[in-house]
């Protein structure tokens, strides 16, 4: 008897192993089309613009390729969270920042001046090499339980005291924070960041059960008759949604590389207690295995923030005064004659902001000011040749 159940757990073990990795790797593969996606998609807003093609963007091939490659990608990270641990998922989204920043420097051609190399080029390199390390940890030493996620114990979950209590605690906080952030007017950036964690929590929670019951559809019982899988549908719609609106306004506030950075870190947060307390993932698991787990994690935060440390804003065109003038009206286009040369990175009026690091795109339209033809006024043509 005492052979037959080690056989049995040794099975079992092989079959956690083979998911775990079945979900790992369509996590990595996930990410890594996203992150391709978008770099596709931004190059070609920057080709537009710089060939000042009147076309709309999504007239474009390079477009909707990139769209494709996202929504393969995306659907790729939905059926991993069917397979491997939410715990073990979450983290892997700085696969994306990594390959992010790669294709930074290799496809859109971003760089650093070089005075600025070793404090932007190594510290980026130094963030890739910590965010490797610290996900081979935790993938590693990941948890490893496993459960057919059927409606039947989908609903156990939700009515289990450890998750009606972590839901009021969100709840609390979640008004609590909307209400500094809507009626205080309390933009920071860690509130609106804190309000998209909280929220994605829940999402977390709801993707893996849809996806989990979509799966063992199509392998086994139907599951999609269920009352419980469209309230998880809805709830992960929901908080979609409502993430996405938080992510906009606060990327019309802050800097996106801040954004990624902190909301990577408290997303994962959040993710990883979620898993804990409503699919019991660390139940099973060992102190040893769980503090290199949390070690392999914190190197990821540390990791991500090195490599957003240095970005910067892109902006495509910044508008300058040129040389030309207009019935004595001076104008604003992309000329490449400025008034004057950049001094020494501060701006000034008339001269051009120190933004090496960012590659050169053509206005896409002149915005020559027009003017009406009429009669002239001496007087006031006198003063501008004065001034």
């Amino acid at each position: 008897m005492y052979g037959v159940r080690m056989a049995r757990e040794a099975v079992v073990a092989d079959d956690s192993y083979t998911e775990n990795l079945i979900g790992t790797l369509l996590a990595i593969f996930g990410n890594l089309l996203v992150s391709i996606s978008v770099s596709i998609q931004k190059q070609s807003h920057v080709a537009l613009a710089g060939n000042k093609d009147p076309r709309q963007y999504y007239h474009t091939k390079t477009w909707w390729s990139g769209l494709m490659l996202m929504v393969l990608g995306e659907g790729a990270l939905f059926v991993s969270y069917a397979f491997a641990p939410l715990s073990l998922i979450a983290p892997l989204n700085a696969v994306s920042v990594i390959s992010s920043s790669i294709l930074g420097f290799l496809f859109l051609r971003e760089k650093c001046k070089v005075q600025e190399f070793l404090k932007c080029y190594i510290l980026t390199f130094l963030g890739c090499a910590l965010t490797a390390g610290g996900t081979y940890l935790f993938v590693t030493f990941g948890p490893n339980s496993h459960e057919k996620l059927n409606a039947e114990n989908i609903v156990k979950h939700v009515i289990g005291w450890h998750f009606l209590l972590y839901l009021l605690l969100g709840i609390i906080t979640f008004c609590l924070v909307l209400y500094f952030y809507k009626q205080q007017n309390a933009n920071y950036l860690v509130l609106i960041l804190l309000l998209v964690a909280l929220l994605g929590s829940v999402t977390v929670i709801t993707v893996k059960a849809v996806s989990g019951m979509i799966v063992l559809s199509v392998l086994g019982p139907l599951q999609l008759s269920y009352p419980i899988f469209y309230v998880m549908f809805v709830c992960m719609v929901a908080t979609v949604i409502f993430q996405a609106s938080f992510l906009a306004q606060a990327s019309h506030l802050y800097d996106s590389s801040h954004i990624a950075c902190v909301n990577y870190i408290f997303s994962t947060t959040f993710a990883i207690v979620a898993g804990a307390i409503f699919y019991q993932e660390f139940n099973h698991e060992d102190i040893l295995h769980i503090c290199l787990f949390l070690l392999g994690c914190a190197l990821c935060f540390l990791g991500v923030f090195l490599i957003t440390k240095d970005k910067r804003k892109v902006k495509a065109f910044e508008p300058y005064v040129s040389m030309d003038m207009a019935n004595g009206i001076p104008t604003i286009h992309n000329k490449g004659w400025a008034v004057q040369p950049d001094y020494n990175g501060s701006f000034s009026y008339g001269a051009l902001v120190n933004n090496d690091s960012v590659a050169p795109v053509t206005l896409p339209v002149d915005q020559e000011l027009s003017v009406s033809p009429g009669p002239v006024n001496h007087n006031q043509s006198s003063e501008l040749k004065k001034d």
